[in-house]
Order: structure tokens, then sequence, then C-alpha cells
């Protein structure tokens, strides 16, 4: 069986797909999906520690590579790949089947991220002498898909990064536009066109930059287009900060680079929001880190900080402090001012050259106050270092989902942006001057259902059999059939896990078939007295086993009356 600290470093998110069986005993964890920004998010943090000299990974971005191709020709309550809609859905069940509960569909976010990932592989494939054919015949389909999403449908509303507002979202545009801006890049290298990012990416940023900022209180609006009460002050607003976060370029104020006036502006303004509203807050000065959360008039389980958020407040910092330093000054604008007073109260606007005593007073306290993040966050996790997604407001006790991948994923970058350990540049200086005038525009996008790969043919396939009946508690669903693989007897027993009175599916996995093997199975209930048995009715059911590369597939039966 694969470990649970596998799980947790792969976010569910590249799952071997022999391992569905071992992935089943996890069922019982909550949020126990495959998610679209999640699973990118995760592979970005493995991509960029395989590049800098963690082979071993190497092998685990393939896997979501192969994942991902079959997971962007799955039709969702999103939509499907006919018109791009499916790229937009949210998350996956881990059998690669799509999630057909009610959720805040559709999120634009995943589809940049994900491309960011794969662009980011792709280039360190190229620039070390990799297989040119792998990235252009199995990658850049997938990339492909991605960009025309992004190029069609980025000025159309979608909820935000915590699922619950419909509208526009800061986050998503800003790496909405970093996507489009290195999938240009890309393309250019391999001698592929893509129209849409350069159209797109020039009102994209527009957008950016003049649609979310509040200059007269000097703070990121983090949803706008959107029916909502909050006033905007964001942690979404870091995160866009940190996910575009270029080492090779300069303070911009237009993407909001870690490091820009507007940037740290914003910082403080999230910050202070949540100075007076947690109580294990109540010690801290003003200048003097704080735990964080998501927004200050968040309810969901009781609207408490976040470890990833918290972590996300350190790492802008350290994003910064690297920019400044490669850049040899520091710029203190009047934009920028109350941050660092906070810090030095002697801080005054001008610009400051590395090594003068101004500069390296204030880089010492933004680099305290960094720290300061990082040791709430250590002052909060229990001693087996385990991470979840919330720690309480009142006494800082986890909370919520446990073992959170993003929550792992953020203290990696965070810890790796404080040691100086940093991505490779996305090239935003080359796309940093927006146009005078924004323009509601979009770009046509088509679709085409990336190649499955494998190594080698399966020879044996895992069948996962869902069927959808309604039962009364204590009955017991079975499948059985022809096959010696049914075990004889009773046969494959199947679980409940995710029956709802909405969505009534049992669902079990037998043990693999051998490719190509034709079978015959039908259902049958166990009654609550665990001997009387109810058949379903009609013909015996029949199913080829597939050959080729598939390792597992999913049968989606109904019960036949």
């Amino acid at each position: 069986m694969i470990s649970r600290w596998s799980l947790i470093l792969l976010g569910f998110c590249s799952v071997n797909k022999n391992n569905l069986q071992s992935l089943y005993a996890y069922t019982d964890l909550p949020d126990f999906y495959t998610w679209t920004r999640d699973s990118a998010l995760t592979l970005k943090v493995l991509i960029d520690m395989l590049i800098a000299g963690d082979a071993s990974l190497q092998s685990v971005v393939d896997e979501y590579i192969s994942a991902q191709a079959i997971l962007q020709a799955v039709a969702s309550p999103s939509g499907d790949l006919t018109d791009g809609t499916g790229l937009g859905e949210p998350k996956f069940e881990v059998n690669f089947t799509a999630f057909t509960g009610p959720w805040g569909r559709p999120q634009r976010d995943g589809p940049a991220l994900r491309a960011t990932a794969l662009i980011t592989y792709s280039q360190w494939l190229l620039s070390k002498g990799g297989n040119d054919n792998n990235v252009t015949s199995t990658i850049w389909p997938i990339i492909s898909n991605d960009l025309h999403y992004l190029g069609q449908y980025w000025n159309s509303t979608g909820f935000d990064l915590w699922e619950e507002v419909d509208g526009s979202s800061f986050f998503a545009t800003a790496v909405q536009h970093r996507a489009l801006v290195e999938g240009q890049t890309l393309a250019e290298r391999i001698g592929e066109t893509c129209t849409a990012c350069e159209s797109q990416a020039p009102q994209v940023l527009c957008f950016l930059s003049q649609g979310y900022w509040n200059g007269n209180d000097g703070f990121v609006v983090s949803n706008i287009n959107a029916q909502t009460v909050r006033n905007g002050r964001d942690a979404d607003s870091i995160l866009g900060s940190i996910h575009t976060f270029d080492p090779a370029t300069g303070c911009d104020d237009p993407t909001f680079q870690p490091c820009s006036p507007r940037a740290l502006a914003n910082h403080k303004a999230v910050v202070d929001s949540f100075r007076p509203l947690y109580g294990i807050n109540a010690n801290h000065a003003q200048g003097q880190a704080v735990a964080i959360g998501r927004y200050t008039e968040d309810v969901y389980m009781g609207g408490n900080p976040w470890y990833l958020t918290t972590l996300a407040a350190a790492e802008q910092l350290y994003d910064a402090l690297y920019q400044i330093d490669r850049l040899g000054h520091l710029d203190i604008t009047p934009t920028s001012l109350a941050f660092f007073q906070d810090l030095d109260p002697a801080a005054a606007t001008g610009c400051y050259a590395k090594g003068s005593q101004a500069y390296n007073t204030t880089t010492q306290a933004v680099g305290t106050y960094a720290d300061g993040f990082l040791d709430i966050v250590q002052q909060y996790t229990p001693a087996d270092g385990s991470l979840t997604e919330q720690f309480s407001r009142d006494d800082g006790h986890p909370l919520s989902a446990v073992d959170l991948t993003w929550s792992y994923a953020s203290f990696l970058t965070a810890t790796n942006r404080r040691a100086a350990i940093v991505p490779t540049s996305w090239s935003s200086s080359s796309s940093s001057s927006p146009p005078k005038t924004c323009a509601a525009t979009s770009a046509p996008g088509t679709y085409a259902a990336p190649p499955l790969t494998c190594s080698q043919n399966a020879t044996q396939v895992t069948v996962t059999f869902d069927v959808r009946e309604t039962t009364v508690y204590g009955e017991s669903v079975y499948v059985n059939g022809s096959a010696a693989r049914f075990g004889g007897g009773a046969g494959v027993e199947l679980h409940a896990y995710r029956y709802t009175s909405a969505d009534p599916l049992w669902s079990g996995t037998a043990p693999p078939f051998p490719a190509g093997e034709r079978i015959e199975y039908k259902y049958y209930k166990m009654g609550t007295d665990g001997v009387s048995v109810i058949r379903e009715g009609g013909d015996d059911r029949v199913l080829v086993v597939p050959e080729g590369c598939t390792r597992d597939i999913v049968v989606s039966d109904v019960w036949q009356e």
C-alpha cells in the first residue's frame, strides 16, 4: 500500500491507477478528491524541487501529466471539452470520474495553474536537451487546451479561490495573465502558435492592474463584479502575488510583484484586518506578525486563521527581499511608506542603495517581520508536524481538514524563499506594461482530447464497479459474475462511502482482471437480516476488459428492476 505521506505529498493529484485499491482505504478522509487547483499548485512545488535537483520526482510529474490527459476529457457538470467548459471543473473523483454533486463552479484559476506547472516542466526538459517530441506531442496538447480556455473565458465570471463568490477574482486574473505570457514563450520555442496568448495577455494585464486596485485606501479588492458584502481585503491577493512572483523582474506594480509598492501596501492592509479579529493575536503589536485567515467576514468553521495564508504572508516578504537584493536598492514610495513605517518608524520615502544604513536597517526589519509569521505557524503546529487546514482563533489548536496538501506545499515554498531558493523566471518583464485602455475581449478556443500515454500496455486492469440504488440502513450491495476475479462466494462487496439521498452510489473495486477478458456480472443486495438476497433484474451485464494503456476503468451502472 502507498503511504499516507505519499498521498499528502502528491495531493491526490497524480494517482497511479494501479493504486486505486489502496486509495479507497482513505475515502473516510474529508474532501477526498483530485482538485484541479490544489493538484497544480502542489505539482508546481514538486517541479521546482525537481529542477533544483531532486530527480526522484520526475516519475511523479509524468504520472501527473498522464492523469491530466485523462481528466481534461472527462465531462462534468461544468461542461465538456467540446467548447472547453469542462476545463473549469474544480474537482473529480480519484477514480478519474466526474464529481456530480453541487459545488461552486466553474473555477477559472485551475487551468492557468496547471498550464504554469506544465510549462515550467516543459521549459526545463527543453533546456536540458530533453525529448522535444515529449513536449510537443504529449505535454503541449494539455497546455494548449488550458491556454485556449483562458483566452476564451478569462473575461467571464467564476468562483473565487475559496469557492464561495461568483465574480471576478484577483487571484484568478493574476495567474491567468502569467499562464498566457509564459504560454506564448513556450509556443514560440517549440514552433507552435498561441494566438489567444498574444491577443489576450495584454487585456488580462490591463484588467489586473486597473480593475482590482483601491488607490484611495491602498489595497487590492479581491473580488469584483460579484454580489458580496465583504470589505475586499482578502488573503487571495497575497496568494496572487506570490504565485506570480518572478525572481528576475523588478518591483512592478501592474503585475503586483511581491516587492512592488502596491503589493506591500496591500500586505499591510490584509494583515492589519486580522489583528483585532482573533484572540491569539491579542498580544501582537503593530508591526509584529499575526495569524492570518482568509477574509475578516469568514464564518466557515467559525472563521479561523489558516496555515497556508499565514505562511503566504511570510512568503511574500521573503520574495520581496530577494527582489530588492537582486535589484541592489530599496525604493520606499508614498504607496508603500506606511508598510515600512510599521517596521521602522524612521522610514522615509526615497531610494536607498544596498549596503547603506537605511537599506540594512529596513531590510533586516522586513526579514524579522517575515520570520514572525513562521514563528506563529511553528507555535500552533502539533508535535508530529502535521498541518491541517486551519487553527483555532481562540487557542490555536488544529481544525478542519487533516493533512491539507496546500498547507504542506505552502510551508515548503515559504521556507525555500527564506533560504533564497526561488523558481525560474516566467518573463513577466516582457509583459508588464498594460494597454492604456482596457477592452472586454475574448478569443474563441479550439480543443482536443490529449493523447494518452504509457510506457507499456497493461496486462491487468483494475475495475471499479459503481451502481446507483436506493437502500435502507443495514442493507449491503455486492457484484458477482463469471470471472474468477470475483472470488466466488459472495463476490465483491461495494461500499457506501459517497452515498447520499440525492446520489445513492455504491462503489467497490475488484482485483485486477486480465486485459481483453470478457466477463458477465450482476448486482445483488443482502437484506438487513444478513441472509435474504435481492437480485437485480434484467439480463446479465457484459464487460470486455479493455486492452492498451488503460490500467483501470470505472463501470457506472444503475440498478435494473
